[in-house]
């Protein structure tokens, strides 16, 4: 029997159908993740779900006795109170006297005599109502999510919070567990936890998300909201991908044929007095209902048109780090950390929350000093900031003033935009452009920042944590901008596939990030963690007497490279270039729906070659790691 049975919902805001006669079933066991662009209506559809927003119309079906637990992007819930209250009161009653008993227990332990009346009297009550095995629960979970009972939830960090709400939700051990972004706010290590913990729930998953390599962990299905449909797509993110793109091509070919059929049609119609005495009725009325298709038809949203001015260059040098240290109190946030960091590159920081990236930021930027240790700073350096928590943004202020405060133009290079027709290439329709900041949603904060950010001149590029909110489609996108960006990037995300298509150098806290050790790795999260993973193998496989002798022995085996070699590797880029340069050219050919109409014989040739450039490309990038390594 299915969990939940969504038939003909509709829900629309405005002029525009979120939710357009569609249809949804779950099943026991299900681990769905819900994508679609942003403002497509997700949110909306998960409330639904959750019992806590009505449809427009149609009906939402749930098994009789289903325990649904719904997790919201923000808290729902207040923040004063200790953790484990908080857990409790998402339970009900019995969970809410036991709370009142572990809040008097905690007064009694403080020397609060009067306390032991009350604990006597919650004591009955929670004897009456079997309130001691909701207890249990409530430490279970807090012992699983490894949460402090006793501290306030006001003074935890997002992640925190956000763990404190996951608690909530599993302690009443839901058959239907609603997520939104719950990967907003968590660090790598929390939202590896956090795959495994819904790998191993029991019950069914729908989560909101649009970290990549989270959906290949967790899906079981990818579910789609595009204009207003539900659509399913069975298997991991990656398997969905494969299945959409074959999608869209389809969907352009017949709408292509669709219109041009209407344009044959059109033109028919204008011919002069004579065509019309003589034209067939069966086919003006064939016109007239082309007509009424082609008005009902919702193209896909357009793409956002990212386009950035890079200013002057930068020196060589962007930063020279020996030695550096820096304290906060008795605890070394960083320490002896040396690094050089050149212009062009593109760097991603990643650590557990807390750990010291945006210290080690600062100082890389010379924005505080440090401790210990020496900084030598790069000359001409413009540099932009995205912030996270969207500092910048003044809710009160309009769309256009935070572009472009007193102006409607954004000067972009040497070209000069207004300030409308700009907004348009972040999706913002016209109309919006006098709308306070606080009317968007968080991933319209998200893309209305970067459309600031992008507006001014700037050869270093500071994102932390901008993959939050935006949807798939314009990640992709960001990732592209950032790689064809000739200036330096620094990064901060916890989204790994995002790292891992743009950086170019990884820096990473050690251990659990309370060391203040960090490391400088080649590439991007993916590296970092083969080459940590291979070390904590090596260490622990070992002998422990032969552990000081085996660095000697490797230093020995390594041998400079000859000169065929040198020249050997510094060849190699040119002819990678060139094959990435053929591989881009074929791609957008093979791209081009009529390419297949007008050029059949030639598909298979291109697909053919593409395969090829794919081998020669991992054969050259393997060849040039093996001489990089030699290099030393």
């Amino acid at each position: 029997m299915p969990l939940l049975t969504l038939d003909n919902a509709c829900l629309a805001f405005g002029d525009v159908a979120l939710l357009d006669h569609t249809e949804l079933v779950l099943e026991p066991g299900e681990k769905v993740s819900l994508i679609g662009r942003n403002g497509a209506g997700k949110s909306s559809l998960m409330r639904a779900l959750a019992g806590t927003a009505k449809l427009d119309d149609g009906t939402v079906w749930r098994q009789p006795n289903l325990r649904v637990s719904y997790v919201a992007q923000e808290p729902d819930f207040p923040l004063d109170k200790d953790i484990f209250s908080t857990v409790a009161d998402g339970i009900g009653e019995a969970a809410r006297l036991v709370a009142d008993y572990h809040a008097a227990a905690n007064a009694l332990a403080h020397g609060d005599e009067s306390a032991m009346e009350r604990m006597e009297e919650l004591q009955h009550k929670i004897d009456a109502t079997n309130g001691w095995a909701v207890h249990h629960k409530v430490e279970q979970v807090l012992d699983r999510l490894k949460l402090d009972g006793d501290a306030l939830v006001s003074g935890l960090s997002g992640g925190g919070v956000k763990r404190v709400a996951l608690a909530r939700a599993l302690a009443a051990e839901p058959d239907l567990l609603l997520l939104d972004e719950p990967t907003n706010h968590l660090d790598i290590t929390a939202i590896a936890w956090l795959e495994e913990l819904i790998k191993s729930h029991r019950g069914g998953v729908v989560v909101i998300t649009h970290d990549r390599s989270f959906m290949d962990a967790v899906s079981t299905r990818i579910v789609e909201l595009d204009r207003g449909k539900l659509m399913s797509f069975p298997g991991s993110f990656t398997q969905y991908q494969v299945r959409k793109a074959e999608m869209l091509e389809i969907e352009a070919k017949m709408n292509a044929e669709f219109d041009k059929v209407l344009a044959q049609e059109e033109v028919w119609i204008r011919k002069g007095v004579e065509a019309r005495r003589t034209r067939n009725e069966g086919r003006v009325r064939r016109l007239e209902a082309l007509r009424l298709q082609r008005s009902a038809r919702r193209d896909r949203m357009g793409q956002v048109n990212f386009q950035i001015d890079a200013g002057d260059k930068s020196g060589k040098l962007i930063a020279e780090l020996e030695g550096v240290g820096k304290r906060y109190g008795e605890r070394w946030v960083i320490k002896d950390f040396s690094a050089r960091l050149m212009r062009g590159d593109r760097i991603g920081l990643i650590g557990p929350n807390g750990a010291g990236k945006t210290t080690l930021l600062k100082l890389i930027l010379g924005d505080i000093e440090p401790d210990a240790g020496s900084i030598k700073q790069g000359t001409k350096q413009e540099i932009a900031y995205f912030d996270q928590f969207r500092t910048a943004l003044d809710p009160e202020a309009t769309l256009a003033d935070i572009i472009s405060p007193g102006s409607d133009y954004v000067e972009i290079g040497e070209s000069r935009k207004h300030v409308i027709g700009y907004l348009g290439d972040f999706l913002f329709a016209p109309q919006r452009a006098r709308s306070p900041v606080k009317s968007l949603s968080g991933g319209e904060r998200n893309r209305l920042l970067l459309a600031r950010l992008f507006a001014k001149a700037t050869n270093i590029l500071v994102l932390d944590e901008p993959t939050n909110d935006l949807d798939i489609e314009t990640l992709e996108l960001l990732e592209q901008l950032l790689l064809d960006y000739p200036g330096t990037v620094f990064l901060v995300s916890h989204d790994r596939t995002f790292l891992d298509n743009v950086v170019t150098q990884t820096i990473a806290a050690e251990g659990d990030g309370k060391q203040g050790i960090w490391r400088e790795y080649a590439g991007g999260y993916q590296d970092w963690l083969r080459v940590t993973t291979a070390e904590a193998a090596t260490d622990k496989a070992a002998p422990k007497p032969a552990a000081k002798a085996e660095p000697a022995k490797v230093v020995q085996k390594v041998a400079k490279l000859s000169f065929n070699e040198k020249r050997e590797l510094d060849g190699l880029p040119a002819k990678i270039k060139a094959l990435e340069d053929e591989q881009a050219s074929l791609q957008v050919k093979v791209a081009d729906p009529d390419f297949y109409r007008d050029s059949p014989a030639e598909v298979p040739k291109l697909n053919a070659r593409l395969a090829v450039i794919d081998e020669e490309l991992l054969t050259l990038l393997e060849r040039w790691e093996t001489l990089e390594a030699k290099n030393g």
